[in-house]
C-alpha cells in the first residue's frame, strides 16, 4: 500500500518543484487574464507554461502519494529528462513572448506581459535549479539521464525539434539537394536521440543485445561527423544567391525564410557543439573512468 511521503515536499527538490508549479501557473494565468497570446508564438508560449505546470504538478504528486518508484519506468531518469526539457522550453518562451507581444502585440498597458516574462524568466531558473540538483556526481551513473551524455541527450533532441519547426517553414528543405541531406541528418540523429531518451525512461536500453556504452560512442561519433558535413553544407546551400532584404519587417515572407535559414544554420553548429560534448564525456565515461 503507497504511503504519504510529506518529506519529498519539504527536501530541497521539493521546494524546488513547488516553486515550479507556481511560477508556470502564475505565467500563463497573467498571460489568460489579458487574452495576449494569439498566434503560434502565443499558443506556444501558453503551451510550454500549461505543460511544464502540469507536468510538475504529477510529478510531486506521484512522490507525495509514494507511488513513483512503482511506476513502469525508471523515475529519475523521467525526472531529469523532463527538469532538463521543462528548462529548454521555458528558456525559449521567456525570450520569445516578449520579443513577439512586447511591444509589437501589447495595446496600451503591458504590464501583464511584463510581469508575465519576469514570472517565466524565475521559472527557468528554477527548473535549470532541478537538473542541478538532480545531476549524477562524478562517477555516478546508475541513472544515465542524469549525467551530462543523459542531459545533453535531451538538449540535442530538442535543439533538433527547433531545426525542424525553421526548416518546415516555405518548406526551406525543398529548394536544393544540399538541403535535403541535411535534413536527412537532422533526422537521423534526431530519431536515434529520441529513441535512447525514451528506451533510458522505459528501461528498455539495457536490455539491447549490443555493448551499449561504446555503441553509444560509435553513435555519437557518427552524428558528429555527419552535423559537421550539415554546418558546412547548410549555410553553403541555404544563402546561394541570396541575400538579406534591405526592407526588412515581421510579415515580410522573404525576410522570415532568410532569418530561418540563418536561425537553422547556428542551431546546427550549436548541435554539432552539443555532440561533440557529448563524445568527450561517452568516451571519458566508458574508456578512462574507473568504477568505484
Amino acid at each position: 500500500m503507497p504511503t504519504l511521503n510529506a518529506r519529498s515536499l519539504i527536501s530541497p527538490l521539493g521546494i524546488v518543484r513547488i516553486f515550479e508549479i507556481f511560477f508556470s501557473c502564475t505565467a500563463f494565468s497573467l498571460v489568460s487574464v489579458h487574452r495576449n497570446y494569439a498566434g503560434s508564438e502565443g499558443a506556444w508560449s501558453m503551451f510550454t507554461w500549461c505543460f511544464c505546470f502540469s507536468l510538475s504538478v504529477f510529478v510531486v504528486v506521484m512522490e507525495f502519494i509514494g507511488v513513483a518508484q512503482s511506476l513502469p519506468l525508471s523515475w529519475q531518469d523521467f525526472t531529469s529528462a523532463f527538469s532538463m526539457l521543462a528548462a529548454l522550453m521555458i528558456f525559449t518562451t521567456s525570450i520569445l513572448y516578449p520579443s513577439v507581444f512586447i511591444p509589437d502585440r501589447c495595446t496600451g498597458d503591458c504590464s501583464y506581459e511584463g510581469i508575465a516574462t519576469a514570472v517565466s524568466c524565475l521559472c527557468f531558473i528554477t527548473y535549470a535549479i532541478e537538473v542541478r540538483l538532480t545531476q549524477a556526481k562524478v562517477g555516478e551513473v546508475s541513472t544515465f539521464l542524469a549525467t551530462i551524455p543523459g542531459l545533453l541527450k535531451v538538449f540535442e533532441t530538442y535543439l533538433a525539434c527547433l531545426i525542424f519547426s525553421l526548416v518546415a517553414s516555405y518548406q526551406i528543405y525543398a529548394e536544393k539537394p544540399g538541403l535535403q541531406w541535411c535534413l536527412a541528418v537532422y533526422c537521423i540523429c534526431f530519431i536515434v536521440t529520441l529513441l535512447i531518451v525514451i528506451l533510458t525512461i522505459g528501461r528498455c536500453l539495457a536490455t539491447l543485445p549490443i555493448p551499449l556504452e561504446k555503441s553509444l560512442v560509435g553513435f555519437n561519433s557518427l552524428a558528429v561527423l555527419l552535423y559537421l558535413t550539415a554546418a558546412v553544407v547548410w549555410p553553403i546551400y541555404a544563402f546561394e544567391g541570396s541575400s538579406r532584404p534591405s526592407t526588412c519587417f515581421r510579415t515580410n515572407p522573404q525576410c522570415i525564410k532568410w532569418d530561418n535559414k540563418l536561425g537553422v544554420t547556428f542551431l546546427t553548429i550549436f548541435n554539432l557543439i552539443a555532440y561533440i560534448v557529448d563524445l568527450v564525456f561517452s568516451t571519458k565515461m566508458v574508456f578512462f573512468t574507473t568504477p568505484a
